[in-house]
């Protein structure tokens, strides 16, 4: 937002303030100051001259000498401009001067004649765009004037960043009514008498079919009116702040947006068929629209239009149309003034890759009760400069009319916040001092009606913040934090989750961070079933792209994406984890349930970056996965087992995702916590991913719940261990981990340990058996044990194995 001193000083007094420290104030009050910009700067050495004499140029037509008195002295000046003639009052570079484009001005000869010095049009010196002649200035200015000094142009411009919640300050009277509640000086508006517009006598209708969209619409007709420039003034203030001066109609809607902050939009009415004013969404066939910039548009079909009783004229909030522009023919106006919704406008916007001034605004909310205030300042100004005649009818629809917001204020919480001593009154001035209404003042309470103007005011804590920025945060004292020294609760779900990540970590997993938003896509990809809870997601009323449009509900669709991404960067050996959020949307309408999981993905070469001489061919597979996760449990002291984690094999609760043959879930307390499995090569050429992925899930909600075996000191052993292998045959459904868990179930006391090093399928093992090699370690803490106390214990487990799964010995064993 750009405004000027000048501006500015005609609402609110700044005396005792130079740029420099109301600049300083402003940024304090939370409106940060970008620029401070003193005005023309680089027009101090232009100067007023006379043309007293004008004859043809001996050698070009198109050429005249003049004589031009610069006030100390007449010189000779050749000049092209069709313009010139004695008499003309105008700009002068002489020699030694750079104009504000830095051409630097020298004495030439042209065609044989010399030139000491430029005549200047209105671009070259940076006030306007007319390059067709040099500028004419008022015949009483005397010349040898400073052209500054002439045109009254001295004047510091400060542009502020405003942020989006404060839109109320994209105005000059909103800035002024900052500095007002800042200095306690009186606002001054520049209309104080605003008339209730009535249909009654009115020769066109408004019909607003969006009133979601358009919660006020108001126009009025102007007749008589006098299309041209606009006086140097009016010129001179939207020249200051980096704005265009078009004509005199579109100059006094561009001001008035700029010092009220409501956009006003002009259309020439006897190009209005109908004389009717539509607010509506596009028709079917009404596909494209040519704006005032003359490029052809495309049309959505939830794109707000101004229409008249044919065809659309302007694209509502954002830009009006090229058919009904007003122009230098045009004698009769309609003028509007609206609301419209902020989502709308920022959408079209958007999609038409259209910002404007208007748009600007309209995105982050105008008060619908600024429309007439703002209209009646319009149709003044017009009548001043462009001679119009206000017709006393008009119209104001306005059906999103709503009532203003009450809050109430209580003084010990505002003290409270703020660390100072207010007193009821005082709160109540400063509110008052920024146009807020304040009513029942008591010593404890204060009822505060918030302006239609602050949209971002909501609750009490809002209220308290205006104290502040009034007050001035460099007059709240500074406070030391009251800090308990009690012990801070441990959360123990973020204990896990710090955990599990070093644990893994350790193991070679590298940790990816993906986004909580993801492709709907990803559900079919995975194979999910029409009924799978997962499937109930909660979708963003607002993506950022397509393929994050839903809030995800697995962690192994983005995994699964990173492979992919890492395989065309050619890095096929992956180890990746993701510590995240899942959403699971119960109920439509509601909050989703949010839990905590760890998914890990394994693919490529068993050891990578390890020499291919000693490792060649060795790839990841689903007993790496799986060992990973024993380890992870292992570290974190989950107890296996009764009353801790199993390891279960169920058909029937594969994922439909996962490969059957290569598939484990894992249960505690009769509920399923995670899973390991090796993903089915459909799911993974879905994902553009050609090699096998093994992967684990874990709920940590619910490993969090799960006991931990107790932290136990062990001494080192005194005594030999020794060693006994078992190699048996056993059916193939029998899982080679049952044979360790009957092991450890007989409770020997001697027993230290039990392993499986080989599980073989295959000739000479018929095809329903399997052979599994075992390695069992006995130790006695007290005593070397002695070979026919370890034989006694071995024969008895061995036994014990064969009586329970009907196995025998593999050939070639005892």
């Amino acid at each position: 937002m750009k405004f000027t001193l000048s501006w500015l000083t005609t609402f609110v007094s700044i005396d005792g303030l130079d740029a420099a420290q109301l600049a300083d104030r402003l940024t304090m009050l939370g409106l940060e100051v970008e620029a401070v910009e003193e005005l023309y700067q680089e027009l101090d050495g232009i100067l007023t001259a006379r043309v007293t004499r004008v004859h043809p140029h001996p050698n070009a037509d198109r050429l005249t000498i003049c004589d031009v008195d610069t006030g100390a002295e007449t010189v000779q000046v050749v000049c092209g401009a069709p313009n010139v003639r004695a008499g003309l009052v105008t700009a002068i570079a002489l020699p030694g001067t750079t104009l504000p484009g830095g051409m630097k001005i020298r004495k030439a000869k042209v065609r044989g004649q010399q030139s000491l010095g430029m005549l200047c049009s209105a671009r070259e010196l940076g006030l306007g765009d007319d390059h067709s002649g040099i500028i004419e200035l008022d015949p009483d200015i005397a010349p040898g004037r400073s052209l500054v000094e002439a045109l009254d142009l001295h004047d510091t411009m400060i542009e502020i960043d405003l942020t989006p919640n404060r839109p109320d300050c994209a105005s000059v009277l909103g800035i002024a009514r900052e500095v007002a509640g800042l200095t306690g000086a009186l606002l001054r508006q520049p209309v104080t008498d605003v008339p209730v517009l009535h249909s009654e006598g009115a020769d066109f209708r408004v019909t607003i079919r969006e009133p979601a969209l358009c919660p006020r619409y108001a126009a009025r007709r102007l007749s008589g009116v006098r299309v041209g420039p606009s006086p140097w003034w009016l010129q001179r203030q939207l020249l200051a702040v980096g704005m265009r001066p078009i004509n005199n109609i579109v100059d006094v809607t561009n001001f008035v947006m700029l010092e009220y902050g409501q956009p006003l939009h002009a259309f020439d009415f006897d190009r209005l068929e109908g004389s009717e004013i539509v607010v509506r969404l596009p028709l079917d066939g009404e596909r494209s629209f040519i704006t005032l910039d003359g490029v052809e548009r495309t049309l959505l079909t939830d794109m707000l239009m101004i229409c008249d009783a044919r065809r659309p004229v302007a694209v509502a909030g954002v830009m009006g149309g090229l058919d009904s522009e007003v122009t230098e023919g045009t004698t009769e106006i309609l003028l509007e003034t609206a609301c419209f919704d902020p989502v709308s406008i920022r959408r079209t916007a958007r999609r038409l890759n259209l910002p404007s001034e208007a748009s600007y605004r309209f995105e982050r909310g105008v008060d619908p009760d600024l429309a007439t205030r703002a209209m009646e300042r319009a149709v003044q100004l017009m009548a001043q400069v462009a001679g119009a005649h206000v017709q006393p009818a008009g119209i104001d629809e306005y059906p999103g009319r709503r009532e203003p917001l009450h809050l109430e204020l209580r003084v010990r919480r505002v003290n409270d916040l703020l660390g100072v001593e207010l007193s009821s009154s005082r709160i109540a001035a400063y509110l008052r001092s920024i146009e807020f209404t304040v009513d029942d003042e008591s010593r404890d309470m204060l009822r505060v009606t918030v302006p239609g103007f602050r949209i971002d005011i909501e609750r009490e804590v809002d209220l308290v913040e205006e104290i502040a920025r009034l007050v001035g945060y460099n007059e709240i004292p500074v406070t030391r934090p009251r800090i308990s020294m009690e012990y801070p609760q441990r959360n123990e779900l973020r204990i896990l989750r710090r955990q599990v990540g070093e644990i893994l970590t350790a193991q070679g997993f590298f940790e990816a961070i993906n986004y909580s938003f993801t492709a709907e896509k990803h559900h079919d990809l995975m194979g999910l079933a029409a009924d799978d809870p997962r499937r109930s997601v909660t979708r963003l009323l607002n993506p950022l792209t397509e393929d994050q449009a839903v809030m995800r509900s697995m962690l192994l669709p983005g995994l699964l994406e990173n492979i992919r991404r890492n395989i065309n960067f050619q890095r096929p050996d992956i180890r990746l984890f993701e510590i995240g959020k899942i959403f699971l949307q119960k109920k439509e309408g509601e909050q989703p349930e949010e839990r905590f999981q760890v998914c890990a993905v394994m693919s490529g070469s068993r050891y990578p970056g390890a020499r291919p001489l000693y490792f060649s061919g060795l790839e990841t597979d689903f007993f790496d996965v799986k060992g990973a996760v024993e380890n992870l449990l292992a570290a974190l002291r989950v107890r296996r087992g009764e009353g801790g984690v199993d390891f279960v094999v169920a058909a029937e609760q594969v994922q439909p995702y996962s490969d059957s043959d290569l598939a484990m879930q894992l249960v505690a307390g009769g509920r399923e916590i995670g899973r390991i499995g090796r993903l089915k090569r459909k799911v993974a050429r879905g994902f553009g991913v050609k090699q096998e992925v093994y992967f684990f899930e874990l709920d940590l909600e619910d490993l969090v719940s799960l006991p931990r075996q107790a932290r136990e000191f062990r001494p080192l052993p005194r005594y030999p261990s020794v060693r006994r292998d078992i190699a048996l045959v056993v059916p193939d459904a029998v899982p080679a981990g049952d044979l360790l868990q009957a092991i450890h179930a007989q409770k020997e006391k001697f027993v230290e340990s039990a392993d499986i090093f080989d599980v073989y399928r295959g000739r000479p093992i018929a095809e329903d058996m399997k052979s599994v090699a075992l390695t069992v370690t006995y130790r006695s803490p007290e005593q070397t044990l002695d070979d026919e106390t370890v034989d006694r214990i071995h024969r008895k487990i061995v036994n014990s194995l064969m009586a329970t799964f009907g196995a025998r010995y593999r050939e070639g064993m005892e």
